[in-house]
């Protein structure tokens, strides 16, 4: 049997940990971009001590709170909603709104500032404490969890350990959440959404048939806007058409067969056993939204600084990514993205290099203005002498000991102690 956790609301719960007065009010928490990364001014900003999977990594000097922090300095409303309490969503609140419209859906909506250092802390906590409890377990996002309990528990006494382990979670770690259960790993992701909030559902493989029968192909796992328009194509808009069409969806291939299993509960695909930190963690990225801006030169030297931030968060964890990404997004949702692959040792040096030849060649709208810039870094490989440009390898192995240097001035005195002359 597979259980699926996924902590309820849990941003907002994780700072119901911390401060009470918050439960049972419509909370939120979002807000603008922190966007001081970008300022010529001198700062010290630090790696946060809980930096690890699923987490943006990166904090600034505490800043103080803000009852207003989510208006900019000509007092306007700016930022969105990353999550809201189930009170907020009862007024209209959803994720990914923008502040303005949420505060006008819930005029006394109270609004926080993301606190990332605490949610990894928590997620971390209860990473450890379910590896404790069940043998297999897998992090899937800083908020869910898949859990394997095959031949360790009963079926007959499953839903009894699930609402053991909902009760345990809740009183050590004060985080509601709620738990799916069903005899594969994608069925148990879709039964947690029954589940919510804070409970638990188990669906026996005996029926799964009648469970999917009428449920919308969008809630599944993996089918977005695109495939789920395909998918009403061929007149398949519930979960339970797809069974009878398997001749269509395995003409698609592998990502047509390994949707059709998933959904048909037969793909038997194992979950990863729990290891801490970066080691479960398969690409690092930064990203940041601003006010629309047209100059180039600024762009490019905001792509330098992320990329600054990003080869500390890479080096740090000692991974040697081999491919490197850029997604600009424009005004009025136009947006532009890339890749680039090298065999490379990484080197903040060459980063830089390659991620503004990338910004070149990506920016095709060079008459829009740019809104958000995101770089992430993938595909990583052992950092082994064989496997690189010999030519380019002896160079490379002189910039990593520079690297070596840079990094633990910049762990002792602030990521900011050095910069490009370009940043300046």
């Amino acid at each position: 049997m597979i259980l699926h956790l996924d902590l309820d609301c849990f941003f907002v719960s994780a700072h119901r940990t911390i401060d009470k007065s918050l439960e049972g009010i419509p909370t939120a928490v979002g807000g603008r971009s922190n966007l001081n990364i970008f300022d010529r001014k001198k700062a010290q900003r630090f790696i946060s001590n809980n930096s690890g999977a699923f987490v943006s990594s990166i904090v600034s000097n505490n800043e103080g709170e803000d009852a207003e922090y989510f208006k900019d300095e000509h007092g306007r409303i700016r930022g969105i909603i990353t999550t809201a309490s189930y009170e907020a969503r009862a007024y209209g609140v959803k994720t990914a709104m923008s502040v303005n419209e949420a505060l006008q859906l819930c005029p006394h909506l109270k609004m926080i500032k993301p606190h990332y250092p605490l949610y990894h802390e928590l997620s971390h906590k209860l990473a450890q404490f379910l590896s404790n409890r069940m043998p297999y377990i897998e992090q899937f996002s800083i908020d869910e969890f898949f859990g394997d309990v095959t031949g360790w528990v009963e079926k007959s006494e499953i839903k009894e350990f699930a609402l053991n382990l909902q009760k345990e979670i809740n009183e050590q770690l004060g985080l509601p959440i709620s738990i799916g259960v069903a005899e594969s790993k994608w069925i148990a992701k879709l039964v947690t959404e029954f589940a919510k909030p804070h409970g638990v559902k188990v669906v026996f493989k005996a029926c799964e048939e009648e469970f999917i029968k009428d449920i919308p192909i969008e809630m599944f796992s993996g089918v977005g806007k695109g495939y789920a328009a395909k998918l009403h194509g061929y007149g398949i808009s519930k979960l339970g058409q797809v069974k009878a069409k398997k001749e269509l969806f395995y003409s698609w291939k592998k990502p047509g067969i390994q949707l059709y299993n998933r959904i048909c509960g037969i793909d038997n695909e194992k979950i990863s056993f729990y290891s801490d930190e970066y080691s479960v963690r398969k690409s690092i990225g930064i990203g940041r939204t601003f006010d629309p801006l047209q100059d180039r030169i600024e762009l490019r030297r905001r792509v330098v600084i992320l990329c600054r931030y990003l080869s500390f968060l890479v080096l740090k964890q000692g991974v040697n990514p081999q491919t490197f990404y850029l997604k600009i997004r424009y005004e009025f949702r136009s947006k532009s993205k890339n890749t680039v692959s090298t065999n490379r040792l990484f080197s903040e040096a060459y980063f830089k290099e390659e991620m503004l030849k990338l910004f070149d060649i990506t920016d095709n709208h060079t008459t829009h203005r740019v809104v958000q810039l995101n770089i992430a870094v993938s595909n990583f490989n052992e950092q082994n002498p064989k496997s690189f440009n010999l030519f380019e390898y002896e160079n490379d192995l002189q910039q990593a000991k520079l690297n070596k240097g840079i990094q633990e001035l910049r762990s002792k005195f602030g990521i900011d102690i050095i910069k490009n002359a370009s940043e300046l």
